[in-house]
C-alpha cells in the first residue's frame, strides 16, 4: 500500500512539473496557460519588483536632501537635470525591475499583469530620472487599459508626475483633469497618491487653497505613516504662507509629536518657536528660545539654522548689527547644508547692500552666494543676475553717497570743511585683534622655506613642514592675494568708507581707482583737492548735484523694475526719489511706472498715479498710452514712417542733390513736426547748405541745431565740434565762395585722427548717464550695456577670470575688439545707419580713429566698429552708443542687436549658424 501511494505521488508530481514546463515554455490562450502565467507573473515577477521598488523609494527618501527653506515637494523624485540622479542609490534594482517587466510582456502575454508590467517600466524610468520614457509608458498604459480602472488611474497619476518633473505643467494639468472625475470610483486607499499629485500641481500653480484641500484629503486617505507625517509638515508650511498661524502651529505640533525624521522634527520645532513668538509679540522670547536649542547636543548639526533664525529675528526688529553677528555665525557653523550656507551668504549680501551701503563687501557675499547655492534653488537666476549687474547699481548708489557727502561738507563752516574732507579721505579704522594674538607669517616661510626650526622642518605633518606650507601659500596667494589670517578671511576688514574711497574718487576724476595702497597714500593730496573743488557751494552747483542724485535713483529704480523684475524694490526707490525730490525731471515716467506696479496689487494707489499723469502731463506719451492702449503701435508705425522718410532724404544726399535735401527737410519738419530724427534731418540740411552756400549760412544752420536741440547726444556734440573748428579757421572759411567745397569731405570739420585709439578712449569718455525708460511702451525700453568693474581690495590681487570655451569661440584675452551691430535682414540698405554711427563717433570720440565697416552674410549684415585694444574700452563705447541706437539705426528696432567680440572670434563667424552660436556664447559668458 505504501509503495502504491508513493508511486501515485510521483506520477502526480511528474504531471504537475510537465504542466508547469508546458505552460512556461509556450504561450497558448488556454485556461491552464493563462492560469499558470498569472501565477508565475504575480509571484515570480510582480511581487518581487514591487518589493524592490518600495525599498528603492525608502532608500531615496532617506538620502534625499530636503530644503526646509522652501515648501517641501509632496513626493520625492530625482532631479530631471541631474546626470546621475541616484548616484548614491542602487540603480541596478531599477534595471532589474525593467528586465522583469519586459519578461512579463514578452513571456506572459496572456496573463492579467501586462498593464502592471508597463506601469513598472514607467516607474523604473521615473526613478532613473528618464521622465520622457516614463511618461510614454504611462501614456501607453492609460490609452490601452482604460477598462481596468485601478491601472488607468495609476497610469494617469504617474504620467502627470513625469510631466511635472520636466515642467510640462499644462500637459500635466490636462492629465489630472482626466483623472479627477474618476477618484470617487476607486477605493479610498488608492486615492491618496492622486490627491498628493494634485496638491503638488496646485503648489506649482501657487494655488495654496486648493493645495491645502487636496493634502488634507490625501492625509485622510493614506495608510502610510511616513506620507502622513510629510504631508502634515507641508500642510503647516502652506498654512504659514497663508498667514494662518493657528493652523500652521497646530500642524507643526502634530509633526513634533509624530515619529518624524529628526531633521523634520527639528525644523517643525524651529518653525513652531518662530510662529508662537510672532503670535505672542514678545521680541526677546523668540531669540531666547532659539538660542536654547543650541544647548541640546542632538541639534549640533543644525546650529547653522538656529543662528540663521536668530539673525532673521534681529533683522526683522531692525537690529542689523546683531543680525550680521548671527548670520556670520550661521556661515561659520554651516558645513554640510549648502542651502543654509547660501541663504546666510545671501542675507549678508543684502544686509551690506541695503543697510550698510558697503557695496564691495556685498559683491563678495553675492559671489559666495552664487557659488554655494545649487542652481535649482528657487530664484537662483535672479540672484545670479543681480550679482552680475551689481556694479551698475553700485556705481549709482556711490554717486548718491558722494553727492550727499559733498553737500553735507559744503554746508559746514568754511573753516571746518578741509578737516572734514581730510577725515573722509583718510578714515581712522580700528583693526580687529586676531584671536591668537600675532598672526603667523606664512609669507616669511614662503620667502625662505628652509629657515626656522630644523626639528619642525623634519616633521611629516603638513603645517610643520615649511617647504610644503610655502608652496601652499604661494598657490593660495596666486588665487586669493595677500589675505590676513583671521576668521572670514574671504571678506575685507576695511570699513565701508575705505572700500569706497577709491571708487568715489574715480567718480570725481573720471579715471579708474588704483588698487595700489602706496599710490592712494601718495595721491591723498590730490583727492583732497578734488573734493574741495567739487563742493557745491552755489545754488547752481547744488542743483547740478541734486540732479546727479535724481538721475542715479531713477536709474536704480528702473534697473530693479526692468532688469531684475523686482517691483517691490523698484517701488521703494521710486518713492524715496519722490520723497526727496517731489519736483524732478522724471516725474511723468515715475508716475507711470508706479501706475503699472500697483495696477494689480493696489488699484486705488494705481488710480492716483493715473490721475497725476493725466492732470500734470496730459500731452506726454504716458498719458496718451493710458487713454489709448494702441498708442505704442501707432507710435511704432510713425517711427517706421520717419525712418523711411529719412532714408529717402539721405538717398538724395548721397546723390549730391543738395537743393532737394534742403527742400525735403524743410517740408518734413514743417508737416511732421519735431521727432527724434529732427536733429539728424537738420544736420543733413546744414551740410547741404554748406555744399551750396557761404560760411555764414553754414554757421547759422549749425548754430540753429545747438539752440533747437541742446539735449541731443548724437548730433549736437558733433555740431559743436564743427563750430569750434570753423571758429579756429574762420578766415579760411570766409574766403570761400562755398563753405564746404565738393572736393572736400565734411570730415575736415573735426581734428585729424590720432592713431593711439586706447589712449584717446581713456581721455574721451562716451556719455554713460543715459536715461533708462520705464516699463511703458512709449518710449521704447533702453537699458545701457553694463561695464562691470571688479572691486579690488587694496591688499588683494584679484585672479584673472578662467578662459571659457564653446566650440570655436573662447573668452581668451585679445588685443583687438569690435563693437558689432547685427541686422537680421540682408536686403536692407544700411548706408544711412552707418552715417549715424559716424556722427556718433566724430561727436563723442574725436580723434580716436574709430572705423565702422560692413560684413554681409546670406541673410544677415554686421556693422562692426573698431579697433578697441581691450574689452573694457569696447564696453565703455557700447554703454555710450547703445542708448542712441534708436536714432542711429534707420531700420526696425526688432531686427538688430549689439554685442562685443574679439577679432579672433569675429574671424570665425562665417554665417548665421556660427553667428547664433556666438550670440549665445556672448550672452552666457559676458
Amino acid at each position: 500500500m505504501k509503495n502504491f501511494n508513493t508511486r501515485n505521488l510521483k506520477v502526480i508530481l511528474f504531471s504537475l512539473c510537465i504542466g508547469v514546463l508546458y505552460s512556461c515554455g509556450s504561450q497558448k490562450d488556454t485556461a491552464m496557460s493563462r492560469g499558470m502565467q498569472n501565477l508565475t507573473a504575480r509571484y515570480n515577477y510582480i511581487y518581487n519588483t514591487k518589493v524592490m521598488l518600495n525599498n528603492h523609494q525608502l532608500e531615496l527618501a532617506e538620502t534625499y536632501a530636503d530644503n526646509y527653506d522652501q515648501v517641501l515637494p509632496v513626493y520625492i523624485a530625482p532631479e530631471a537635470d541631474n546626470s546621475q540622479p541616484n548616484a548614491s542609490l542602487n540603480i541596478k534594482s531599477m534595471d532589474d525591475i525593467i528586465k522583469k517587466a519586459q519578461l512579463i510582456i514578452l513571456e506572459k502575454s496572456y496573463s492579467n499583469y501586462i498593464d502592471d508590467a508597463y506601469i513598472l517600466l514607467g516607474k523604473a524610468n521615473f526613478f532613473n530620472a528618464n521622465y520622457f520614457n516614463a511618461s510614454e509608458y504611462f501614456d501607453y498604459t492609460a490609452s490601452n487599459y482604460k477598462s481596468n480602472l485601478n491601472s488607468y488611474t495609476e497610469a494617469l497619476n504617474w504620467k502627470a508626475r513625469s510631466l511635472m518633473q520636466t515642467r510640462r505643467i499644462s500637459e500635466a494639468s490636462s492629465t489630472l483633469d482626466s483623472l479627477s472625475p474618476l477618484l470617487n470610483q476607486i477605493k479610498s486607499k488608492n486615492q491618496a497618491e492622486p490627491l498628493a499629485t494634485m496638491a503638488q500641481m496646485s503648489i506649482y500653480k501657487n494655488d495654496i487653497t486648493s493645495a491645502i484641500a487636496y493634502l488634507k484629503d490625501a492625509i485622510k486617505a493614506t495608510n502610510q505613516n511616513q506620507h502622513k507625517i510629510r504631508w502634515t509638515y507641508i500642510l503647516a508650511q502652506l498654512y504659514e504662507k497663508q498667514k494662518n498661524d493657528t493652523e500652521a502651529l497646530a500642524n507643526y505640533r502634530k509633526v513634533e509629536k509624530s515619529n518624524a525624521p529628526f531633521e523634520m522634527y527639528f525644523n517643525a520645532n524651529l518653525n513652531r518657536i518662530k510662529i508662537k513668538s510672532a503670535m505672542s509679540g514678545i521680541k526677546t522670547n523668540k531669540q531666547d528660545q532659539l538660542l536654547a536649542l543650541l544647548k541640546d547636543d542632538k541639534n549640533l548639526e543644525y546650529n547653522d539654522q538656529v543662528y540663521y533664525q536668530v539673525a532673521e529675528s534681529y533683522a526683522a526688529d531692525g537690529d542689523y548689527r546683531q543680525a550680521e553677528k548671527y548670520y556670520l555665525l550661521s556661515i561659520q557653523k554651516s558645513t554640510t547644508n549648502a542651502y543654509q550656507k547660501g541663504r546666510s551668504y545671501l542675507s549678508m549680501a543684502d544686509l551690506n547692500f541695503k543697510y550698510f551701503k558697503n557695496y564691495l563687501k556685498a559683491k563678495s557675499y553675492y559671489d559666495s552666494t552664487v557659488n554655494t547655492l545649487p542652481k535649482n534653488y528657487p530664484g537662483y537666476d535672479l540672484i545670479l543676475k543681480k550679482n552680475q549687474n551689481l556694479e551698475y547699481l553700485t556705481d549709482r548708489y556711490e554717486a548718491v553717497t558722494l553727492q550727499d557727502t559733498l553737500q553735507f561738507i559744503a554746508r559746514l563752516p568754511e573753516d571746518n570743511r578741509m578737516a572734514r574732507i581730510e577725515a573722509f579721505v583718510n578714515p581712522v579704522v580700528q583693526m580687529p585683534a586676531t584671536p591668537t594674538g600675532t598672526a603667523f607669517n606664512y609669507s616669511q616661510i614662503a620667502a625662505n622655506p628652509n629657515s626656522n626650526n630644523k626639528a619642525v622642518s623634519q616633521s611629516s605633518f603638513y603645517f610643520s613642514n615649511p617647504a610644503a606650507v610655502g608652496i601652499g601659500f604661494s598657490d593660495f596667494r596666486k588665487k586669493w592675494g595677500n589675505r590676513k589670517l583671521d576668521n572670514n578671511w574671504r571678506q575685507s576688514i576695511k570699513s565701508s568708507a575705505q572700500e569706497t574711497i577709491q571708487d568715489i574718487a574715480a567718480n570725481i576724476s573720471g579715471v579708474p581707482s588704483n588698487p595700489d595702497s602706496t599710490t592712494v597714500t601718495a595721491d591723498q593730496g590730490d583727492l583732497v583737492k578734488q573734493y574741495s573743488t567739487s563742493l557745491p557751494l552755489t545754488p547752481e552747483l547744488v542743483a547740478k548735484s541734486n540732479q546727479k542724485i535724481i538721475d542715479a535713483y531713477y536709474d536704480i529704480a528702473n534697473f530693479y523694475l526692468q532688469e531684475l523684475n523686482d517691483t517691490e524694490e523698484a517701488e521703494q526707490v521710486y518713492q524715496k526719489l519722490l520723497d526727496r525730490f517731489p519736483s524732478n525731471n522724471h516725474l511723468a515716467a515715475i508716475y507711470y511706472s508706479l501706475f503699472l506696479i500697483n495696477k494689480e496689487s493696489n488699484p486705488a494707489r494705481s488710480a492716483d498715479f493715473k490721475d497725476k499723469i493725466l492732470k500734470e502731463f496730459p500731452s506726454s506719451a504716458y498719458a496718451k498710452t493710458i487713454l489709448d492702449p494702441s498708442f505704442s503701435i501707432k507710435q511704432s508705425e510713425l517711427e517706421t514712417a520717419a525712418n523711411k522718410r529719412y532714408n529717402e532724404i539721405f538717398q538724395q544726399y548721397e546723390k549730391k542733390a543738395y537743393p532737394a535735401v534742403i527742400e525735403q527737410v524743410d517740408e518734413s519738419l514743417k508737416t511732421s513736426g519735431s521727432s527724434y530724427l529732427s536733429p539728424q534731418l537738420s544736420y543733413l540740411r546744414a551740410i547741404a547748405i554748406g555744399r551750396t552756400s557761404t560760411a555764414d549760412s553754414l554757421i547759422t544752420a549749425f548754430t540753429s541745431i545747438t539752440v533747437q536741440f541742446p539735449e541731443d547726444k548724437l548730433v549736437t556734440p558733433l555740431v559743436k565740434d564743427h563750430l569750434a573748428f570753423i571758429t579756429q579757421h574762420l578766415s579760411e572759411f570766409k574766403d570761400r565762395k562755398i563753405a564746404l567745397p565738393e572736393s572736400d569731405s565734411n570730415e575736415f570739420l573735426v581734428p585729424a585722427p590720432i592713431k593711439n585709439t586706447s589712449a584717446t578712449l581713456a581721455k574721451t569718455q562716451a556719455p554713460v548717464n543715459t536715461p533708462v525708460t520705464t516699463q511703458a511702451p512709449p518710449p521704447a525700453v533702453q537699458v545701457p550695456v553694463q561695464t562691470v568693474k571688479v572691486p579690488v581690495d587694496q591688499k588683494t590681487t584679484v585672479p584673472a577670470n578662467p578662459v571659457k570655451v564653446n566650440g570655436p569661440f573662447s573668452t581668451v584675452t585679445s588685443t583687438v575688439y569690435y563693437y558689432v551691430i547685427h541686422v537680421a535682414d540682408a536686403s536692407l540698405t544700411l548706408s544711412s545707419s552707418r552715417f549715424g554711427i559716424g556722427q556718433f563717433n566724430r561727436g563723442n570720440y574725436t580723434g580716436s580713429n574709430l572705423k565702422h565697416q560692413l560684413k554681409e552674410f546670406d541673410n544677415d549684415q554686421l556693422i562692426y566698429v573698431g579697433n578697441f585694444s581691450n574689452f573694457e574700452d569696447a564696453k565703455t563705447y557700447a554703454a555710450g552708443i547703445d542708448p542712441q541706437l534708436k536714432q542711429i539705426m534707420k531700420v526696425p528696432v526688432n531686427i538688430y542687436t549689439s554685442f562685443i567680440i574679439s577679432k579672433e572670434n569675429f574671424d570665425k563667424v562665417a554665417g548665421k549658424a556660427l553667428l547664433n552660436m556666438y550670440l549665445e556664447f556672448y550672452k552666457n559668458n559676458y
